[in-house]
């Protein structure tokens, strides 16, 4: 229940902090994710156990500063019975989904100032996630934004995102991993 308190005080701040911005950009995402639960601290380390089957992602991202955005994202995947997770092969089907907050820095322009064709980003935030049950997660991640248009309207990014459980030592199955994106960006207004 608690969890379920902090998850509902987290999206309403965040999406009063959206409707408070006037000259704000909004950008759309939707894409393909999988995620990697091979229960290391390396997301290229131990690449076995990933979730591939059903790899929906979607957000929205507003940014209000310079360089500076939040993004509220949804992602939806799920384990299958013979999956691994953790090394340890599941006996039934899982479905996993997850709610998560990141602020976002995009840095590009101060590596490659003449380049408006890519742009790189870090992020950070906290994650609401479930795979047998419910967990909060501190995440922090980053990717590469490649824009397809010069107007920077329409664009392809990948990015990794490294969750870290808040209870993984008892979690079970709902503890630390990774998530891989690649989705399609448009501005929306």
């Amino acid at each position: 229940m608690r969890k379920l308190l902090l998850l509902t005080t987290l999206l309403t701040l965040t999406f009063n902090s959206y409707s408070q911005s006037d000259s704000a950009e909004w950008f759309g995402s939707v894409g393909l994710n999988a995620v990697n639960s091979a229960g290391t601290q390396s997301p290229v380390n131990g690449m076995t156990d990933w979730a591939t089957n059903l790899p929906i992602s979607l957000g929205i991202e507003v940014g209000w500063t310079s360089g500076l955005s939040i993004e509220q994202a949804f992602t939806l995947n799920s384990f299958a019975k013979g999956d691994k997770i953790d090394g340890v092969e599941l006996q039934d089907d899982y479905t996993y989904y997850s709610f998560d907050t990141h602020a976002k820095y995009y840095f590009g322009k101060h590596i490659f100032p003449s380049a408006d064709w890519i742009d790189f980003y870090g992020n950070a935030g906290v994650g609401f996630f479930s795979v047998d049950e419910t967990n909060i997660s501190l995440n922090l991640g980053g990717g590469v934004l490649f824009w397809l248009n010069r107007r920077q309207t329409f664009g392809i990014r990948a990015q990794v995102i490294g969750k870290f459980a808040m209870d993984h030592s008892k979690s079970g199955l709902d503890n630390n991993h990774y998530q891989t994106h690649i989705q399609a960006v448009f501005a929306l207004w």
